[in-house]
């Protein structure tokens, strides 16, 4: 495998765990500042764009898992 691949791959994965940790479920990061999340709500803000960086985050990972594949 190629080091470069190897080290992206590495790099996006803890990105991705730490994106996802920030989500927890039912608490989000409105929770954390003393918001209310029992009620249903969209996602706003920082939420948004927390969300949409995870899927990005995710393609990312997948298509490093593609390459390496490939590759080998």
């Amino acid at each position: 495998m190629n080091p470069i691949l190897a080290i992206g791959q590495i790099l996006v994965s803890i990105a991705l765990i730490a994106a996802i940790l920030l989500q927890s479920r039912g608490t989000g990061l409105s929770g954390t500042f003393g918001g209310d999340s029992a009620v249903y709500r969209s996602r706003r803000g920082v939420e948004r764009r927390l969300w949409q960086f995870t899927i990005l985050l995710l393609v990312l990972f997948v298509l490093f898992a593609v390459v390496a594949f490939l590759a080998h």
